[in-house]
């Protein structure tokens, strides 16, 4: 009956941390003890009562500053100035930017909003298919959680214990520069020249000032990623950081922040980090009941006792991710399933890093996939193009996403070998 309750809510529209607790509560109240409902709420409690996930929220604030700081246009004209005369330099544009997007933000969704609001319209005054820019934007946002700093690398350091942040901070950077490079690639292949045209210095500056303009931005992630990896700072303490450094830039050096938008901005990130939290509380409660009745210890055996090899497993776990990613928002299937397959990994001899960098990898192709692709919503909001046109422009650059996810499963060192090199 509780899965039952579980399928029915999520089929219904749901929001997954509200089926997860309506199930569970259901549970609790009508079943024996030890059961009782105090569980769920203690349990909740327990899951939320985490220094390290002070960073989550702080992440989430910083982004929201540097996006009203008028960030996003200097991105663009930085990357512009790298990549923008290439052939189709402003689909290259698009990706790069969300390379550099990515060390602000570490959130695919917000890259989504904030780029594409920008790109979409100028890709389609160049020549462009809007059903195109709409896809290669929400397909290069996929690359905000994977490079440092990264809001679903700290929950996974959370969830598996002795794997540290920095060195999925690492490892998390050459994979992200891969797959800008493998869409790159594609787009260089697949554009026709004759379709595009006058790319060339869209941001209205000269290459200098393009740079310049540039370089502020750019600190903050080396700053933020630079302190950690020395050990100067926590990843909370450096999420501290990135708020204060994006706060100053925004109110006192660019000056696109007035005092009176802080308390919107404020609440903003409230609300976009209350629904990260509030997944992570209702998966904590679920998993004191798999823990209780021993269900990661059930399946642990059993796989142990099925998969005789490290390439079947990952094979399994690469189409499993794949199709939870259809259905459930990559939080809240990395906090249900990470626990029961993460010591079945390490049993296998898959090194700990590189199974959470190709877990987050895969469930971050999720987020442009239907039928719940956040990354899919978002862009199709901003190009109002139809959903059906959307998804048939995105799934070349899903093939190119899937491909990029076998390379970095099957050979381990694209992963491993930065952390290593720096003593991780």
């Amino acid at each position: 009956m509780t899965i039952f309750i579980l399928t029915s809510g999520l089929l219904l529209g749901l929001p997954i941390a509200f089926a997860i607790l309506v199930a569970l509560i259901w549970f609790m109240t009508t079943g024996e003890a030890p059961y009782t409902l105090r569980i769920v709420a203690t349990e909740m409690f327990k899951g939320l009562d985490s220094y390290p996930l002070l960073a989550i929220p702080l992440f989430i604030l910083a982004g929201e500053l540097m996006n009203e700081s008028g960030i996003t246009r200097r991105i663009i004209a930085f990357a512009n100035v790298l990549v923008g005369g290439f052939r189709a330099g402003l689909a290259h544009v698009n990706i790069w930017a969300s390379v550099i997007f990515a060390g602000l933000s570490g959130s695919a969704v917000a890259d989504t909003s904030a780029i594409g609001r920008v790109f979409i319209p100028e890709m389609e005054k160049h020549g462009y298919d809007r059903a195109f820019a709409a896809a290669l934007t929400a397909a290069s946002s996929v690359i905000g959680p994977i490079i440092p700093p990264s809001i679903p690398v700290i929950i996974y350091a959370l969830i598996v214990s002795g794997v540290s942040v920095p060195a999925l901070f690492l490892a998390g950077i050459v994979p992200g520069l891969l797959l800008a490079v493998f869409l790159s690639i594609y787009v260089m292949l697949t554009v026709k020249a004759d379709t595009v045209s006058g790319e060339r210095n869209i941001h209205g500056t000269s290459n200098r000032d393009a740079i310049m303009g540039g370089i502020l931005p750019l600190l903050m992630p080396v700053f933020v990623v630079g302190s950690i990896l020395l050990g100067v700072v926590t990843p909370t303490e450096a999420a501290s950081f990135a708020v204060c450094y994006a706060l100053v830039l925004g109110l006192f050096v660019y000056r696109k922040i007035s005092f009176k938008r802080l308390p919107q901005i404020f609440s903003g990130a409230m609300r976009d980090s209350a629904v990260i939290l509030v997944i992570i509380a209702a998966v904590a409660a679920a998993n004191w009941l798999l823990t209780y009745n021993r269900i990661p210890n059930m399946v642990t055996d059993w796989v142990l006792g099925n998969v005789d090899s490290k390439t079947t497993f990952l094979i399994a776990v690469i189409l499993l991710f794949l199709f939870v990613g259809l259905f459930l928002e990559g939080i809240a299937a990395m906090l249900v399933l990470v626990p029961i397959l993460h010591p079945i990994a390490v049993s296998l001899g898959v090194d700990p890093v590189h199974f959470g960098i190709v877990v987050i990898f895969n469930l971050m192709i999720g987020l442009i996939t239907p039928p719940l692709g956040l990354c899919l919503f978002v862009a199709e909001s901003v190009a109002g193009v139809g959903m059906a046109r959307l998804i048939k422009a995105i799934m070349p650059f899903f093939v190119v996403e899937v491909l990029v996810l076998i390379i970095i499963t099957f050979l381990p060192d694209t992963v491993t070998w930065l952390p290593r090199m720096m003593g991780f």
